[in-house]
Parts: C-alpha cells; structure tokens; sequence
C-alpha cells in the first residue's frame, strides 16, 4: 500500500489569491445555509440573466421562498426527495433553491429524457414529488397516469403560505446525480450538503480573483460540472451567471454579455480557440480572465495558446462521486499538463497505480444499487494516477481501458495519447487495439488534427503529420508503438460531456 496524502487546510492555495478575498471564502456548512448568507449579502446584485431577463439575488429569493412554499402546501416535508426535471433556464435555478432550502433531497433529471424513463426514475429514487419546468409538462404524463400519490408541482408554482429556509445538517441529503460510475452504468450518487458545499468552494481556489465575476453557464445542469462548478460557485461568489439556452448563440452572447470567467468541457475550449484563430481575435471576448477546464483531458496545448490571449486556462479533476472538484492546477502555465493541487478535506491513496479517495467531499451512497461505493473505506475511482515532487496530480489513464498485450505488457491508451498530443497539430487521439490482414493484435491511433495549425507544416501537410507521429511512436517503448496510425477527416463520436467514445476492445 503506497502512503496516503492528507489534505486537511487549503492554506496552500491561499498565494494564488489576494489576501483579502481569500479570506472571505468561508465555509457555511450547507448550501441552506450558503443560500440564506447569499441573499442576504448579494441582495441588490444580480445573480442571473435569462432570456433577456435579469434576477437579482433577491428576486431569486423570493421566487425559490414561493417554490418552497408550494411543496410545503403539496405535503412534500424536509427529507423528502423531489425530481427536477428542466433543461437550463431560471426555472431549473429557482427550483433546485427551493428544493434544497425546503429540507428535500433534489433528484436531477436530465431534460432529455422520454417520459417512461422520468417514470422510472422517480420510482428508482423514491421521489415523493416533480418539479417540472413547464416547457416539459408534456414528459410528466406517463407518470401522472401510473403514480397518484405523487406530487406533480409546475416550476412556476407559487404557494401562499410563509415557510423559512429548513436548516439543514451537513449530513443530510442535498442532491442525487446521474455517473456512469466506475461500471459505467449509469447510477445515482447521493451528495449530503457538506459534500456539495465542499465542492462549492473548492471552485473558489487557485486564482486571483473570486468574487463577482460575470460568469456564462453552457453546461448542462444536470451534470456535476455545471450544477456545482458552475452554478452554485457563481451564486457563492455573488457572481452574475448568463444562461445559455442555446449554444448555437453562445458567440454572439459572449459579444453582448463579456463574460470574465468560463467553465467548459475541452472541446468547447478548442472550438472557441479555432475560432480565434480563423477570425484573428479573441471569440471569448477581451474582458475573459479565466477558462475552467474539465471533465475530460485538457491538452497542454490549449493552456499555453489561451495564455497568448491573456486568458488563463485552468485544467482541473473531479468526479460526481466527489461532488465535482478533487484537484485544480493554479499552476497551469508552468504544469500544463497537470490537473493540479488536491483540495482540502480529503484523502488521496495510490494503490496499484489506481488513485483511491475518501473525505467530506465524497458521495453517501449510490441511490437504489447493491454496488458498493466504498471498498474498506475508501472511493476507487478507477483512474490511474500520480504525483509529482511537488504534490502535483496526474491522470494517465482508465483501469478499464488498460490493454493487455500478448507479451502481458500493460499499455494505457491515454497515458500514450498524451505523448502524441503534445504535437501542436494534433487535436485528439485514440490509441486502440486493432487486429492487422494476418490476424494478429496490434496497437493502432487515430488521429484528429488541428486544422488551425497546418498552416505551418507546408505544402503537404498530411504527410508531414504523418512522419512526426512515426517520429514520436519510434520513441516509445518497443511494446508501446503503434503498428497503424491513420488521420481521421471527422471528429471522433462522442459523450454528452463531450468525451470521446471508446472503440470496444477487439476479441
């Protein structure tokens, strides 16, 4: 058993920001409690802007105060779960509020869903209400027809009566969230408030400044990385969060809003920076400071191209399991390809290259599964992973994705990905197993490359992408190398959070 990290103060992190803001990331114990100091301290601020529509932190206030309400009258007591069901709109925003400041457990449900899978969730998760944008009343019907006892409430519900912020402990239920888990069947992990108020103000480590950005939401709610990263960071911070409601629109938004901080998936980073570069100017605006990057690997590449703009690109690590953030890179610049420092309250283990977790920041329980979570106390992410002298984290790859070779050689397709993506032109790879006309298993790449940078590798840029992936693939270990590379004309098939689908191991 290799040693464990414990990381117990964020005092490490406090350079990277100014002294006095630091000093104001406080922990409130719960996001009811986050809430209450929210309203009070940002009132007057605005806290979101929706189709053309600007709320302040009070009138979001008032409105969750009155969503809250309405469960109250429905019969709906804290401790209660109640499904959300909103695509990403003010309505998702003051529900999810109501929803946690009424003592409920909120049950996020994807706004894609068809109307037998809503049925089946809230019966999987023993929601005893749905919350319901009312653009997506038509998915409630399967359910409405099978489940009478169940509370079907429109967003916009309003109730009469007074009812105060339920003060909730840290251990009570906050949200349920879909992962694919480390099965990769998709599950519900429960986060209890002091998780998720972790999460929250780990999301405030790591820059300079943390307060009152202008902040843009173009991740899905429904997943970790917008709910917690995103969203509930932007109202800790008193910021002002512009809803994309359709990111088709996101550009020309950027130009009307001039958002100061942005939290992506790296592709969207690499279609603004393509976008940059094509036009000859900054598609995220001059006013950008920071780009929070994650949910899949962010290559080097971008954090130094982003920093010619004067934008800092911050490469980051979490799971849903831990309420989103476990590690961010303040460090960037100097260790691109790092996802950074550990963050308080939490317990980092490496035991056979896996990288293990436990701390407050950690899911309950999976909701309704006889998976187990825990193994002798402690998270397997199913990462592999390492530190550097400087406690620095590294991801190299999946357990899952490991390929054994014939000679039992273990190869990580990412870990060997990485080493061809730090070529300027290379935008994405995927090292796979393959079988050649003989019948024999090989290692095989694809390639996608960066249109933006062919421009510099003259009149035959194909085959000089080609000779400088030989080149690279000639370094490696002997049982490392590719037998087959081929350069893709599409982009590979991906994930919702934009993550690259993996070919099926051959046979």
């Amino acid at each position: 058993m290799d040693n464990i990290i414990s990381i117990t103060s964020a005092d490490r992190f406090a350079k990277y920001t100014s002294p006095e803001e630091f000093a104001r990331i406080r922990d409130h114990g719960t996001i009811s409690a986050m809430w209450t100091h929210c309203a009070r301290e940002y009132a007057a601020l605005p806290a979101i802007n929706c189709d053309d529509k600007l709320y302040s932190f009070a009138q979001l206030d008032h409105d969750a105060a009155l969503l809250r309400s309405a469960l109250r009258e429905a019969g709906i007591e804290p401790g209660a779960r109640v499904a959300l069901l909103s695509s990403n709109s003010y309505a998702f925003v003051k529900a999810f509020i109501g929803i946690v400041t009424a003592g409920c457990t909120a049950v996020v449900l994807p706004a894609h869903l068809d109307e037998t899978a809503v049925f089946g969730c809230i019966m999987k998760f023993g929601a005893k209400a749905l919350v319901y944008e009312e653009e997506l009343e038509a998915k409630t019907g399967f359910a409405r027809a099978r489940l009478a006892h169940i509370g079907f409430i429109s967003a916009e519900a309003q109730g009469e009566s007074f009812v105060p912020v339920y003060e909730s402990k840290p251990g009570d239920g906050c949200v349920i969230m879909f992962t694919g888990g480390t099965t990769g069947k998709s599950k519900g992990a429960l986060l209890n408030h002091g998780a998720v108020m972790q999460g929250v103000i780990n999301g405030c480590y790591g820059y300079e400044q943390v307060f009152h950005h202008r902040m843009m939401l173009v991740l899905p709610l429904s997943h970790v990385f917008g709910l917690i990263r995103n969203l509930l960071s932007s109202l800790y911070t008193g910021s002002t969060l512009f809803i994309e409601r359709n990111n088709k629109d996101m550009f020309r938004d950027i130009a009307f809003f001039r958002p100061t901080m942005l939290v992506v998936v790296p592709a969207l980073a690499e279609m603004a920076l393509m976008l940059s570069k094509k036009f000859g100017r900054n598609m995220l605006g001059n006013d950008m400071k920071y780009i929070i990057c994650g949910a899949a690997a962010v290559a080097p590449y971008l954090v130094g191209e982003y920093k010619k703009y004067g934008i800092a690109l911050f490469p980051g690590y979490g799971l849903t399991e831990s309420a989103n953030l476990v590690s961010g890179n303040p460090e960037s610049f100097e260790k691109p390809g790092s996802v950074g420092l550990p963050y308080p309250n939490q317990e980092l283990r490496l035991e056979n290259g896996e990288l293990l977790l436990r701390g407050r920041n950690m899911l309950d329980c999976y909701v309704g599964e006889e998976e187990e979570a825990w193994q002798d106390g402690w998270f397997h992410t199913g990462d592999l992973a390492r530190f550097d002298d400087e406690g620095f984290l590294y991801i190299t790859g999946r357990i899952k994705e490991v390929i054994v070779l014939d000679n039992g050689e273990n190869v990580s397709p990412a870990e060997l990905e990485a080493r061809f993506n730090e070529l300027p032109f290379i935008q994405d790879s995927q090292v796979f197993e393959d079988i050649d006309e003989t019948g024999r298993h090989i290692l095989a790449l694809e390639v996608v490359p960066r249109m933006t940078e062919l421009g510099a590798l003259g009149a035959e840029p194909m085959k000089a992408i080609t000779e400088k992936l030989w080149e690279v693939n000639n370094a490696q270990r002997s049982y490392e190398r590719v037998t087959r590379i081929v350069i893709r004309d599409k982009d590979f098939d991906r994930s919702p959070s934009m993550k690259i689908l993996r070919y099926h191991k051959c046979k």
